[in-house]
């Protein structure tokens, strides 16, 4: 097996770098400004991750492509992590984005469009109910926390390596050695020990999922259709098959996150391998990426969650208005089986 030769890797990567502020010199004039107000110089600190000496700074974005402050134009492969999947500065979301804005953003109160998203959501979706959240990681949050609830079961299980946003209970990994929850590498000031909250299994790996669900501890499970944060990783023939019947079997609720798969079509994976969930998850790409999120149950947990829960304690959080109840009424300026997401 060939041995890597760091020193010429580091000596190659040095090399880059110069050349790369050689081609974005505004970008880091803009970086060292921005460290006198921003932690790191970054609105977010994993933004100085990013390959090169500092971040590019974006000027404008158009469809797939967008150009910093030095004129630089890139094929964004990004697309906001998938909040702006569809493209952006689309013409027509714009158009509506901005006629909301007119309306008034937030109002802790419903408005006549609210239930026209839920129709719609659930002619994709196929589950019944639905609730709105500001991100994907608030409505997997409020859904994990509702679950818990009606079950009265303490924990959740989720897969190794998963992303769902920063759910404290999934940023988590299976130990390799000991084969138990532990927290992720750079889970910074984790509220508890994970091992508490979470089982993590492998995907794909089922005498594992019903070895953790018979234990009966499990209220629910937060699943990916597909693995999108370690690689692409496809359910096995017949596992999505297992996951339901498992579930059931063992009185465990299945939750199908839908924020990065929803790519699949209208209706996501769900729909287009006619998926059965008891709640389903979509992110900001509903909203044209404005921070907005939707989460859905099926008839039967949300009958149960109603009943259980008197609307006077009912307290998860949330927000409600025209930007984040509403922010994908832009739809309906499209026709309805329009096969955009």
């Amino acid at each position: 097996m060939a041995t890597i030769n760091r020193e010429k890797l580091k000596q190659a990567y040095e090399k880059e770098c110069i050349l790369f502020e050689e081609n974005h010199p505004k970008s880091k004039a803009a970086f060292e400004k921005a460290k006198g107000s921003l932690l790191q110089g970054v609105p977010m600190n994993w933004m100085v991750k990013w390959a090169g000496s500092y971040p590019v700074c974006v000027k404008e974005a158009k469809g797939a492509k967008f150009t910093d402050i030095d004129g630089n134009e890139y094929l964004d492969l990004c697309l906001g992590d998938t909040g702006s999947m569809i493209g952006h500065a689309v013409e027509a979301s714009v158009n509506a984005i901005c006629e909301y804005v007119k309306q008034g953003t937030t109002f802790m109160l419903p408005v006549e469009d609210c239930s026209w998203n839920g129709e719609e959501l659930t002619r994709r979706f196929k589950v019944k109910y639905w609730q709105f959240a500001t991100s994907a990681t608030d409505a997997n949050r409020f859904v994990l926390r509702l679950c818990r609830e009606v079950t009265g079961k303490k924990k959740i299980l989720a897969y190794n390596w998963c992303y769902h946003g920063t759910v404290d209970e999934t940023v988590a990994i299976l130990d390799e050695k000991t084969k138990l929850t532990i927290a992720k590498p750079g889970n910074l000031g984790p509220q508890v020990d994970p091992a508490e909250t979470t089982v993590m299994i492998e995907w794909n790996d089922i005498p594992a999922l019903e070895a953790a669900l018979k234990t009966g501890e499990i209220a629910c499970v937060l699943a990916e259709p597909v693995m999108t944060n370690c690689g692409i990783v496809h359910p096995d023939p017949g596992y999505h098959d297992a996951l339901r019947a498992l579930t059931r079997k063992y009185g465990a609720y299945l939750i199908i996150d839908e924020t990065h798969t929803i790519c699949t079509g209208v209706g996501g994976y769900t729909k287009a391998y006619n998926l059965d969930p008891d709640a389903v998850v979509v992110g900001k790409t509903v909203a044209f990426g404005i921070p907005a999120a939707a989460y859905g149950f099926s008839e039967e947990l949300g009958n149960r969650i109603a009943a259980a829960i008197p609307y006077e304690l009912c307290d998860i959080g949330g927000i409600g208005g025209t930007l984040a109840a509403n922010a994908f009424s832009f739809a309906k300026q499209r026709d309805i089986n329009d096969p955009v997401p």
